[in-house]
């Protein structure tokens, strides 16, 4: 990780509880603290996994630890090396590095396996034929303990069939291998749980060697102490799952036992970030991708100009606890504006351009002058912006009647400046045969060059930035607002995608931006004066073709 994206973890409730662990007596006194982040190759990583890397890799960090890269694909339905590759790349965006403790759950398949048939000859698994119907009929509720007619099958009878289940002698869904703990159990994850299913299916890394597949609660202990993982971090769905965890790692031969520690996820508004639903977004072409700019997947969000650090300070800032709660879109782009407020390079562009001429500046003639490419870094330099007689402004800089209060250009109005060049003052405007304005025309001030007036007088009209129409690059815009007009689509009985936001793209193609902006590439990112932060677009952008991504707005409209 580099110095530059450092960002150090504050003191939370998961360090108080290692401290007490690595402590004289404590559970892993003298150890080294280690982590794992172990998400499952079915898809991208979203904002919601960032916070999970941001403690898994984080808290690894801050206590001089390790933390392993685990891929848990111990359900073959939707996992591919597409997202495994994404998701490596995606950490490594991020700042971080598992070095060479990268591992998948599916290299534990056998040991599992071993696990299992050590629990049937203890007599604490049995394989079990109850369909999926009579497994909710048979669940029983607070008041009724489950049952199962298979729980008393003699341990041979269980390995002969768990043998037979490996070899491939039953279809799906007809038989399952059950822990057993407790029917009685209030906490339902203990009544009994499903440990191995069978699924005929091909795995992306094992290919046909298996058709049972260990469920997540068992796999994931296991994984975690071969792997001599000290503290399993999790989100705060699997507290209730806990004991099941520990009841794994106390019956199985296992040579460590982690502590699981569980965290509440992140929930963002104007959002989802359940895989599947992000999943129906993409395969429905309801977006161009998973990396489309509006979606909240890593990938996504990089190419919509977000940085490393801002997304680092948005999970640090957001701090860890156990309640759950819902953030602020706008707070993620306080985040991004930030970071790029420090760092961007300032350019001029025009996004709706409209024609203006400076009919006292004479034709032909051409000057330069030198800007700052960041004012707020000295160290970033200058740069020369060509001027001439004709120019591109914004069309909402103009109008012709105007409305109160507005101190842009019109007929007779007040001077106002173009941004770092010289004051000029609105004589009139060219009509097309509809009477659409396509031409503002206006005379300057020589000696205001700079945008100073030689005689000091005061300037009323306001500042507004140019682009010379001689040496202007064509360029696209892309504009982006929320994906979901709902701030909580996934709340109640709504079909989220009956929230979507038909205004969460515009596409602006007739842009002219400053010719310094000719070569410009991905992922470079720049503040458009008075427009907002844009990025080069790593996908569709090319010479001779500028695409530009909006990554956020000037105006901040998070309310601390």
């Amino acid at each position: 990780m580099t110095e530059e994206l450092n960002t150090t973890m504050t003191q939370n409730f998961i360090h108080d509880f290692i401290d007490e662990d690595i402590a004289q007596g404590g559970q892993f006194q003298g150890m080294t603290v280690h982590t794992r982040f172990p998400p499952e190759p079915n898809g991208y990583l979203h904002i919601g996994h960032a916070k999970a890397i941001f403690i898994d890799f984080g808290t690894a960090e801050k206590y001089g630890g390790l933390c392993n890269l685990r891929m848990d694909d111990t359900n073959p339905t939707k996992e591919d090396v597409e997202y495994v590759e994404a998701i490596q790349e995606d950490i490594h965006w991020l700042g971080y590095d598992w070095g060479d403790r990268f591992y998948y759950a599916s290299d534990y398949f056998e040991k599992m396996y071993d696990c299992a048939v050590e629990l049937i000859k203890k007599g604490l698994a049995y394989v079990c034929e109850l369909t999926p119907d009579q497994f909710k009929e048979y669940r029983g509720d607070v008041s009724t303990p489950a049952r199962s007619p298979y729980r008393d099958r003699p341990v041979e009878e269980s390995l002969d069939l768990f043998a037979r289940m490996r070899a491939g002698e039953f279809e799906n869904g007809r038989m399952t291998l059950r822990a057993k703990i407790d029917l009685a159990s209030g906490n339902f994850n203990m009544r009994d749980p499903v440990i191995y299913r069978i699924n005929h299916m091909h795995h992306h890394r094992q290919g046909d060697k298996w058709c049972i597949y260990p469920m997540y609660d068992f796999a994931h202990p296991i994984e975690d102490a071969l792997e001599g993982i000290t503290h399993s971090l999790c989100s705060l769905e699997f507290e209730d799952h806990r004991p099941l965890y520990d009841w794994v790692i106390e019956h199985c031969d296992l040579p460590a036992k982690p502590r699981q520690i569980e965290f509440a996820r992140l929930g963002i508004n104007y959002t989802v970030m359940s895989k599947r639903k992000l999943r129906q977004l993409v395969e429905e072409g309801r977006v161009s991708g998973w990396d489309d700019p509006r979606m909240p997947t890593l990938c996504g969000l990089r190419r919509r100009g977000y940085t490393p650090r801002s997304i680092r300070n948005f999970s640090e800032r957001n701090g860890v606890s156990k309640a759950a709660s819902t953030v602020e879109f706008a707070f993620l782009e306080h985040c991004l504006r930030e970071d790029l407020n420090e760092v961007a390079l300032r350019r001029m562009a025009v996004l709706r351009p409209i024609k203006l001429t400076v009919t006292n500046y004479p034709e032909g003639q051409s000057e330069t002058f030198t800007v700052e490419n960041n004012p707020s870094r000295p160290e970033d330099g200058t740069r020369e912006v060509s001027f001439s007689r004709h120019l591109y402004i914004e069309a909402e800089d103009f109008l012709e009647t105007p409305v109160p209060k507005y101190k842009r250009l019109y007929p007779e109005g007040p001077e106002c400046r173009l941004k770092g060049a010289y004051l000029i003052k609105c004589t009139g405007c060219v009509k097309d045969e509809n009477g659409n304005v396509v031409e503002v025309l206006c005379e300057y001030d020589p000696d205001s060059r700079g945008g100073d007036p030689a005689d000091g007088r005061k300037v009323k009209g306001a500042t507004i930035h140019w682009v010379d129409a001689a040496t202007a690059v064509d360029a696209e815009i892309r504009l982006y607002d929320n994906l979901f007009s709902d701030a909580d689509p996934d709340a109640g009985d709504k079909n989220f995608l009956d929230c979507l936001n038909p205004g969460s793209l515009e596409v602006l193609s007739g842009a002219k931006v400053e010719a310094s902006l000719a070569d410009a590439s991905a992922p470079a990112s720049f503040q458009f004066l008075r427009q907002g932060y844009f990025c080069v677009d790593s996908k569709d952008s090319a010479p001779g073709h500028l695409v530009f991504n909006r990554s956020v707005s000037l105006k901040d409209s998070f309310k601390f």
